[in-house]
This record gives C-alpha cells, sequence and structure tokens, in this order.
C-alpha cells in the first residue's frame, strides 16, 4: 500500500537559528498527534546536519532540496549525495521545476542524481509538471511524461518503487493559483497509468504521488480526497509550522 505524504520544501527560505526553530516546532506539534501520513522536511543544506539533531526522526523525515549529478572533486559550491546522506537526512528532492528553470537541469543530469541518491539511500521526491504555455496549449500530458520517461525510465522496477512523485503545475506554484481537484487528479491519474505502461500495476498503485502547487490548509483537504493524490509537497506554507500542520491534518 503506498504512503501519505507531506513533504514541506523550505527552498531559500530561513536563517539556521530561524530554521532549528522551526523544526522544532513542528517536531513539537507531532509528539502526541496520530498523523495519517508520514511528514517531511526539506531543509536548505547549511540547515542539515543541525536540523537533524533536534528532530525525533520516528516523527518527522529530513531531507535536502537537491543534490550534485557527482560523488565527489573539483565542483566549488556543489553538494553531493553522499555529503547529504551523511547528515542524517533520508530524502533529496530532485528536478523541482525552479532547478529546471533557473539552472538548466536537464534529463539526462537528473538520471544522474537519481542513480547518485538512490546509492546513497536516499529517497528522491521526483518533481514533474508543466509550465502555463504547455497547460494551455494542451500539450500537459505529453510534457509530463517525457519528464517521467527521460528522467526515470531507466531505472529497474525494484529501484523505481523507491520514487516519490511530485506533480507541480508550474503555473500554480507561488502564484496563490492551484489546479482545481479534478485537474491535479486527472494529472495523478494519467501519471499512475503512465508508470503502469512502463512498470505495471503493482508498482504504479504503490507509488505515492504528491501535489504540488501552492497547497495550502484551505485546499489540502479537498484535493487528498482525490483517489490519486497521496500528499503534497508544500512550499511557502512549510514555513509556518501552524500552517504546515494545517495540511498535514488534512489526512
Amino acid at each position: 500500500m503506498r504512503k501519505n505524504i507531506v513533504a514541506g520544501n523550505w527552498k531559500m527560505n530561513t536563517t539556521l537559528p530561524e530554521g532549528i526553530k522551526l523544526a522544532e516546532e513542528v517536531n513539537a506539534a507531532l509528539k502526541g498527534f496520530s498523523a495519517k501520513c508520514d511528514v517531511v522536511i526539506c531543509v536548505p543544506f547549511t540547515h542539515l546536519a543541525s536540523i537533524n539533531n533536534v528532530i525525533d526522526k520516528e516523527l518527522l523525515g529530513l531531507g535536502a532540496e537537491n543534490c550534485a549529478n557527482h560523488v565527489k572533486g573539483a565542483y566549488t559550491g556543489e553538494v553531493s549525495a553522499p555529503m547529504v546522506a551523511s547528515t542524517g537526512a533520508t530524502y533529496v528532492i530532485l528536478g523541482h521545476s525552479e532547478r529546471r528553470q533557473y539552472y538548466g537541469e536537464t534529463s539526462e543530469t537528473l538520471r544522474e542524481k537519481v542513480r547518485l541518491a538512490l546509492d546513497n539511500n536516499l529517497t528522491p521526491i521526483f518533481c514533474v509538471g508543466e509550465v502555463l504555455e504547455e497547460r494551455e496549449n494542451g500539450s500537459y500530458f505529453e510534457v509530463v511524461k517525457c519528464q517521467l520517461e527521460e528522467g526515470l525510465f531507466n531505472l529497474s522496477a525494484e529501484e523505481f518503487g523507491k520514487i516519490i512523485l511530485a506533480y507541480e503545475p508550474v503555473w500554480a506554484i507561488g502564484t496563490g493559483k492551484t489546479a482545481t481537484d479534478d485537474q491535479a487528479q486527472e494529472m495523478h491519474a494519467f501519471i499512475r497509468k503512465t508508470i503502469e505502461e512502463k512498470y505495471g500495476k503493482e508498482v504504479a498503485e504503490n507509488t505515492s504521488i504528491l501535489y504540488g502547487g501552492s497547497c495550502k490548509p484551505s485546499n489540502a483537504a479537498a484535493l487528498f480526497a482525490k483517489p490519486d493524490v497521496d500528499g503534497g509537497l508544500i512550499g511557502g506554507a512549510a514555513l509556518e509550522a501552524e500552517s504546515f500542520m494545517g495540511i498535514v491534518k488534512a489526512f
């Protein structure tokens, strides 16, 4: 049975003291609360080791927002998958639309990153999604299928079974717009069907697919009620413990 997951993506926000405080607040809120989903926070590289020391990993998973496509070497400023794993983190976001758009990440690069993440026992949260132009011209299914095929379908069925997917309609990230419940369900069902065609029904049914696009406490319950929406990858609403927990409680 696939897991329900709510994962926070802090992006380039919070200083280290602010991040530790936020992590402690989320951790405290989870104590004594029987969450009906796995809860994860993906935080800046600078925060990982410190936050790992203040949270209960039985309650709260910890992840990075990215990793390099090399193990080590002369890559100034990069952080490798082994480095991420050494902090105690067990998740890593890969292929986020902001990485694709601002830093030119390609499917080839992402294949390398996914491989290194898996080799270092990190669970990738792999993002796919279309921009506004692709939504409006009707090519969004084709775009997402291509991202899946080029970024992940080199994996074996066993390896793919370790991936968490996140569908992010890029036109809804940080804009206040949200895909309707039906739009989200339509794409999530399409993604699951695409996985089934490649890896079979069992793998498809066991793959968690999160929604990432201006998900907040006010709309989370309706989104999560859809049969193929297994949780959320949360941006802005993850930067306050109260709003983040409001989404966790939507399950």
